[in-house]
């Protein structure tokens, strides 16, 4: 089991401008890549606005803001090459299987052996992201799901696939809870993991309850909101 020292977050939007602030915060080397906006000059203006909001955001996602000054930011289709010197790469695009495939096929050049890759998603079964992918992909990559704000909440849940070998979620158990400070839970590759299974649920009784007790919506959400 190693330390994580350098970490890819692709995708720069709440989660994953929020995780690349919280390695930053442990003070890890961070390169933090989106799409390309084309009305902006500027190919990873994404990225860098993710960095500038992150100096404004409240609650702040850095402990200090020189913090700030570990993370590079860039984009995909000229900077992916970044990635190649990162022990961890973690996906943090849209809840969208083929955009997750494709970015998957297009880190296969990329990605240096023996570094892992994850998916934030707290949707898609592990075995539809990976079941196309070739078999050494498979066996370095697991699902990392963080809850937002990822500074402050302290649950990781991390799913392994019928592939993945037991050292890398060693790797990534070392890594959620010795070097960014949270909770690990082990999950199985069903839907929703633990924790949104459970909220679905509550959610699911809550509104059961209103509608058999007549409470207005606005009751209901300051009770369970």
């Amino acid at each position: 089991m190693s330390n994580i020292q350098k970490v890819a977050v692709i995708g720069s939007g709440v989660m994953g401008s929020g995780i690349a602030a919280q390695a930053a915060n442990a003070g890890m080397s961070v390169v933090l890549l989106d799409i390309i906006d084309s009305d902006n000059p500027d190919r990873s203006s994404l990225a860098q606005s993710a960095i500038a909001r992150m100096l404004k955001t409240v609650p702040a996602p850095l402990m200090h803001p020189r913090n700030a000054k570990q993370i590079t930011p860039g984009n995909i289709e000229d900077d992916l090459s970044l990635v190649s010197d990162c022990d961890l790469i973690i996906e943090v695009v849209l809840e969208n299987l083929e955009i997750k495939q494709s970015l998957y096929q297009s880190l296969l050049k990329h990605r240096k052996p023996g570094s892992i890759v994850t998916s934030n998603t707290s949707t898609i079964p592990l075995h539809n992201l990976v079941d196309k992918m070739p078999e050494d992909f498979r066996q370095h990559f697991a699902i990392t799901h963080f809850f937002n704000p990822p500074r402050y909440m302290r649950l990781l849940e991390i799913v392994a696939g019928p592939d993945t070998k037991p050292e890398v979620i060693e790797t990534l158990r070392n890594f959620g809870d010795r070097q960014l400070g949270k909770s690990v839970v082990d999950c199985k590759d069903t839907p929703g993991f633990i924790a949104n299974r459970i909220g679905i649920l509550w959610m699911g009784v809550a509104v059961r309850f209103a509608f058999e007790h007549e409470i207005a919506v606005e009751e209901v959400d300051a009770i369970i909101g």
